[in-house]
């Protein structure tokens, strides 16, 4: 059995127009609800044996915060190049570089990629909102074989359930 946590990054913020897209940081939101999604997280007990994000700032930020929530070492977090504007299978081909190491990763990014990987493996989810986490579970013995099957378990969290 694997396990594939996809997190849309937090809410960020666009105050800044010189700013490049990548450099984008965190708005109040944002840095409100990473933390507050990973206590969920951990709550539950979803714990990532590796955490990848994108390099964008708020991404980045978002695996952060969610990673101290879940003591997991933020600077053990593998910053991908890959993640940041890729396509769903871009981000399927970084899962499934990992082979058969790790059994539960998590994934950190944007939209709307996200969504559509998200879309791919469940028809109940239409978009992803900002700081969302999609728990996949999925039968199978390697990362090699991510999208040969559908997950046999998915569960939606976002920071404004209860």
């Amino acid at each position: 059995m694997r396990r594939l946590i996809l997190v849309r990054h937090a809410k960020s913020s666009r105050d800044d127009p010189v700013l490049a897209d990548r450099d984008r940081p965190l708005n109040e939101r944002g840095l409100r609800d990473a933390p507050k999604m990973g206590e969920r997280l951990a709550k539950r007990d979803l714990r990532p044996d590796l955490i990848v994000s994108s390099p964008a700032v708020r991404a980045l930020t978002t695996a952060q915060l969610i990673a101290q929530r879940l003591d997991y070492d933020a600077e053990a977090i593998v910053v991908d190049e890959r993640v940041y504007a890729a396509t769903p299978d871009g981000l399927i081909e970084v899962i499934r570089a990992l082979a058969g190491k790790p059994k539960c990763v998590m994934l950190v990014g944007h939209n709307p990629e996200m969504s559509e990987l998200a879309r791919r493996w469940s028809s109940d989810i239409a978009e992803l909102r900002t700081c969302a986490v999609v728990d996949f579970r999925f039968d199978i013995k390697s990362w090699s074989k991510l999208d040969a099957q559908k997950p046999v378990e998915v569960a939606l969290y976002e920071p404004k359930q209860s």
